[in-house]
């Protein structure tokens, strides 16, 4: 079974930054590569970034690209999305997610979810 959980979701002011922070279960970290997605009220769900099991590519939305940086730590079990110069269009539940395979592939196909984090940036 796979299990996510994020952490670090908040309010924050437009040009602000934010970390969110995500675990899991150790076989996640020692195999799947991991990304972020993102879901605002009324939209659809969107991926935002990912990185390879082992942190050789990233791929990220164009929509944070440039603003966005996704990073992870195998041995600690921890996957961070460092979020700066935030935008009030950057309002939207974050959710860790994982993909059965060591690369992201250019792919948003991903194959679990964890509950999300909020993250609200006021204007």
């Amino acid at each position: 079974q796979v299990v996510l959980v994020e952490s670090g979701g908040g309010l924050v002011q437009a040009g602000g930054s934010l970390t969110l922070s995500c675990t899991g279960n150790e076989r996640i970290f020692d195999n799947y590569a991991m990304g972020w997605f993102r879901q605002a009220p009324g939209k659809e769900r969107e991926g935002v970034a990912c990185i390879d099991w082992s942190s050789y590519r990233t791929y990220y939305s164009d929509s944070v690209k440039g603003r966005f940086t996704v990073s992870r730590d195998n041995r600690k079990r921890n996957l961070v999305l460092q979020m700066d110069s935030l935008k009030a269009e950057d309002t939207a539940m974050y959710h860790c997610a994982a993909r059965e395979s060591p690369s992201c592939s250019g792919s948003w196909n991903f194959d679990a979810w964890g509950l999300g984090t909020q993250v609200t940036v006021s204007s």
